[in-house]
């Protein structure tokens, strides 16, 4: 175990000796892997090593690693394990396997984005936020006339430490007058209160009001205050009768009369529909409108910091637990470092407590220097999951199973490198090492080429994509590769650099020049982008380039031009509370916009939010698809127009399923799960709808095929072709057309909008900003993003992104690089120039990985 010796300051770039005295049976035996595209797959991964698997996206390296290893390895351990414990966890399905041997028990660290709570954080997630507490509880300064507190009154999720007034968020959701009713001259009739249900239910209240005594149609602001405020704000709920074609007057005689009224109605206020519409319904359509007349502020009670008066009357280095929540896991280690290295003596004051403080703070620092190690300084633990990358919270998890100490498990990773700069990866790579020389061995599937020759083991599955892949190209130690003509890998993993093509750099045709920017932490930054080239933003993680370029860069162009940024209604608080804590972008652009027209940002938010949103949707070719269908003589005779082949309406999709092609199914003993639609059996339209073919497939046919496969289908169909060749063009040909849009990584999302615009056609002058368009693909993917990238700058536009790919920012025109270090250490420029001249840095952590 030699190897991880000083693994950190290894050479990143020379592949490691495959050289381990190992037992028989050593290794992971897979005979007849079956899983999605894999061809019947037979290979031998050893153990105790760092295994890579790698090939083109699509080849079916996932499908090896997570579909068939780690699913058979959880099937196995589910075996034996109760009926009830089963239901409590989250099950993968059975794999299609012959057989497997040497298999040990597997943990998975997958791609995922965080949970939508606003309750989970870095500190929870990691367990941080537990040694905490009890280092509050245990050794925290006390006021002298306080009781001693146990660990969860300092915990905002529990009843002993929330707030009162905010549950523990930290925020308070409110509703005011001026949000409800936007304009006062209107009457109640009118629907001055704009936040009330439309149609019959809005009719409802406002006749409800009428028998309660109030004016409908008196303009709003003439009411007097009391009355408005009970209408909007009041508690009280009446039951009364009501007399829909009454007015005032009428109602009192009938109320006096003792008229039977047509039905009895009950008054919510307008601030309590609002709150339990957006708490209680499962619609995100309703969720959507509601939150429009919804502010968030900060909790007057506990000022944000979640916990209640006693709980924050503890003090810890002069700071409370929310206040030592909120400094950076670089500053926290600062803070501890005291405490835990602290000399203990027979007379040192208050000596048990000194022990207890010594021992928590000891264990806390740890875990926090393995996160500062992986490069997540910059973070909180206050900070919530929902605003982090897949990368940080697969990164996160993963610095906790380190500290978990197992022996003897498969870690089977999913590009853990993703989002990650390379001097980044350099620590990720010391990481895995650690894991390894514990007794485990780790799987990892990985494009990142820095990742791969550091790897004991490589599997490259392949050649190509789809159909066309799930073959096992090369298997072995990482040098064998490169005799291996047909792997696509092995031409980017022995490239020489002397002799790698360059292209001929493009001149900048004009600037835009950004002056005083603050946005996060850059602060006061003035800096000019070059037009008519491609510009790569670079830096290590949380350096402040999404802040520049995603946010401010955007705001600022769009003002200039005249673009109202809207923001997306929330659908949940954690929606909420992200648009909350969105800072104002300040700065202004000095000169350069009379070359810019139009401005494109192709970020990595999903494309849609329920699996009624595909790629064939929002590229706009089903549209087109669903014209051929419409024109064949079969639906013609029966009178089926283009709108019967959409499963968004009830004109020919499945009724028992209403188009998605599953259900929820209860099951006694395990979670619920989607099954496909007995009915429709997957296919989401009716029979009547599936017995219309074009060219021998129907409706459902289509969607299941590929993007390449599609290709050829539609030979001839111009239109559709342009989609689909742009969609190939940005590496995305193994995608199904039908492919929901909630099993799109965000990668695959910003390739999906970046194809919808090369559909397009070309304007020029159009500005282009890109947010790591590379997520999640092979180098010969990367090199087909390139081609389309360079054809957008040929046309006359700019295109500038985010991205920590070297092979991405050795190619590009100009370079910006930020930092020099992460949150409060960045925000700054510390090179930029042609790549060359970067590379000669001695500032910039980007430059020792350029141009190699």
């Amino acid at each position: 175990m030699a190897k991880y010796n000083n693994t950190i300051s290894r050479d990143l770039y020379s592949p490691p000796n495959y050289q381990r005295n190992k037992p028989p049976n050593s290794h992971v035996q897979v005979r007849g892997a079956r899983v999605h595209n894999l061809k019947n797959v037979d290979v031998d991964l050893p153990r105790d090593a760092l295994v890579v698997f790698t090939g083109i996206s699509g080849s079916g390296k996932s499908s090896l690693a997570f579909g068939t290893l780690f699913a058979e390895s959880q099937r196995r351990y589910l075996d034996s394990v109760s009926p009830y414990a089963r239901r409590l966890i989250d099950q993968v399905d059975e794999p299609d396997v012959d057989a497997i041997e040497g298999l040990p028990p597997a943990v998975a660290l997958q791609q995922q984005r965080g949970t939508p709570s606003v309750r989970s954080s870095v500190g929870s997630v990691t367990t941080i936020s537990n040694g905490l507490r009890m280092l509050y509880s245990r050794a925290g300064e006390y006021p002298a006339d306080q009781e001693m507190l146990y660990a969860d009154a300092f915990s905002p999720n529990t009843p002993e430490g929330a707030c009162p007034m905010c549950s523990g968020i930290g925020r308070v959701f409110d509703v005011t007058e001026e949000l409800m009713v936007p304009d006062g001259s209107k009457s109640i009739r009118e629907r001055a209160i704009a936040s009330w249900p439309g149609a019959w239910q809005g009719q409802n209240l406002s006749r409800i009001l009428t028998t309660l005594g109030y004016d409908i149609d008196t303009p709003w602001h003439k009411l007097p205050k009391k009355s408005r405020d009970w209408i909007l704000y009041t508690d009280e709920t009446p039951t009364v009768p009501v007399y829909p074609e009454y007015n005032l007057e009428q109602t009192r005689a009938a109320i006096e009369k003792g008229e039977k009224p047509n039905y009895m109605g009950t008054y919510i206020s307008a601030k309590n529909f609002i709150l339990n519409a957006f708490t209680t319904t499962q619609s995100p359509r309703v969720k959507k409108r509601v939150s429009q007349f919804m502010q968030i502020s900060v909790c007057p009670e506990c000022h944000g910091k979640k916990l209640k008066k006693e709980s924050l009357s503890v003090t810890f280095a002069g700071l409370d637990i929310g206040e030592l929540s909120q400094l950076t896991l670089t500053d926290l280690a600062l803070t501890l470092q005291k405490t835990a290295h602290a000399k203990i003596k027979d007379d040192t004051p208050n000596r048990e407590k000194a022990i207890v403080a010594q021992r928590i703070a000891s264990d806390i620092l740890a875990r926090v220097e393995a996160l500062t190690r992986l490069g997540l300084g910059y973070l909180s633990l206050e900070r919530t999951t929902p605003t982090l990358s897949p990368g940080e919270l697969q990164r996160l998890r993963l610095a906790t199973q380190i500290r978990s100490q197992l022996f003897g498990v498969v870690y089977v990773l999913d590009e853990p490198s993703a989002g990650l700069h390379p001097a980044d990866t350099q620590a990720l790579l010391g990481a895995l090492d650690e894991l390894i020389a514990a007794g485990n061995s780790v799987f990892v599937v990985e494009h990142d080429v820095s990742v791969i020759r550091h790897a004991d083991w490589v599997v490259d599955v392949g050649p190509k994509a789809g159909t066309h892949g799930g073959e096992i190209v090369y298997s072995g130690p990482v040098e064998g590769l490169r005799q291996v003509a047909a792997s696509k890998t092995a031409q980017y993993l022995f490239t020489d650099k002397e002799t790698a093509h360059k292209k001929p750099l493009r001149k900048p045709s004009a600037w835009l020049q950004l002056a005083d920017i603050e946005r996060n932490n850059i602060q006061g930054l003035s800096i000019a982008f070059p037009l008519g080239v491609m510009t790569c933003v670079t830096g290590v993680s949380g350096s402040g380039k999404s802040s520049l370029v995603s946010q401010a860069l955007v705001e600022l162009v769009n003002e200039a031009l005249g673009k109202e940024v809207v923001t997306q209604a929330a659908t949940d608080e954690a929606d909420l509370l992200e648009q909350e804590f969105e800072t104002v972008t300040k700065g202004q652009i000095i000169s350069g916009m009379d070359k810019v027209s139009r401005l494109i940002d192709i970020n990595q938010k999903a494309i849609g939010r329920t699996p009624r949103s595909n790629l064939a949707t929002y590229t706009g070719l089903f549209d087109d698809v669903r014209k051929l269908f419409a024109a064949t003589a079969k639906a013609k005779a029966c009178g089926y127009d283009a709108g019967r082949f959409s499963f968004n309406t009830p004109k020919g999709r499945c009724p028992n399923c209403e188009g998605l092609g599953f259900v929820s199914v209860e099951l006694l003993f395990l979670p619920s799960v989607y099954a496909p639609c007995q009915v429709c059996h997957g296919q989401r339209y009716d029979n009547d709808t599936l017995a219309i073919t074009y060219r021998n497939k129907n409706i459902a046919e289509v969607l299941d095929l590929t993007v390449e496969a599609a290709y050829t289908f539609f030979d001839g169909e111009v239109s559709i072709l342009r989609a689909l060749d742009a969609l190939l063009q940005v590496g995305l040909g193994y995608l199904r057309l039908g492919q929901p849009a909630t099993e799109l990584s965000g990668g695959e999302a910003q390739r999906i909008k970046l194809a919808t615009e090369l559909q397009r056609t070309q304007r020029g002058d159009t500005l282009y900003l890109l947010d790591e368009p590379t997520t999640g693909l092979h180098p010969a993917d990367v090199s087909m993003l390139m081609a389309q990238l360079d054809a957008l700058v040929e046309a006359g536009n700019t295109v500038i992104m985010v991205e920590h790919d070297m092979q991405v920012a050795s190619n590009s025109d100009w370079i910006i690089d930020i930092g020099p270090g992460a949150g409060d250490a960045g925000g700054q420029v510390v090179a930029q120039g042609i790549p060359e001249d970067v590379a000669t840095s001695k500032t910039s952590q980007t430059a020792p990985f350029l141009l190699i």
